[in-house]
């Protein structure tokens, strides 16, 4: 984790991506890349010069099967507020439009639900 602490640190430096008083989401899906940006901001956060806060967003696509309790106690876990936004995606990608390769479609549906939850949220 101190590896990619020190990559995120000067990531984030050379590209000026945090100011004081920012409120940053984390599309958080559970995959190991979306957890370990949490996880990194959260840590980063404990030192880094300039305070920010971290917020993580998840958008339930509306699958029997999805299952947000490991996010939520992960999120709790580690002292972040956990938003999960509800979503018709699979009914809009599967019943209604019957898409063969529905990938595009629902990056799209997510990509703008996290927008609306990022305005919902103010950030």
């Amino acid at each position: 984790m101190q590896k990619i602490l020190g990559y995120l640190r000067k990531a984030i430096e050379h590209y000026n991506m945090i100011e004081e008083g920012d409120k940053i989401a984390v599309g958080l899906s559970g995959g190991k890349d979306s957890i370990t940006l949490l996880m990194g901001l959260k840590s980063l956060q404990r030192f880094y010069p300039k305070n920010f806060e971290i917020i993580a967003v998840s958008v339930n696509p509306g699958f029997e099967f999805f299952d947000t309790n490991f996010l939520r106690e992960t999120c709790t876990k580690i002292g972040v507020e956990y938003v999960e936004a509800q979503s018709h995606i699979k009914e809009i990608v599967f019943d209604i439009r019957k898409e063969k390769n529905p990938c595009s479609l629902c990056a799209n549906l997510r990509r703008g639900i996290l927008n609306s939850t990022a305005i919902e949220q103010r950030l």
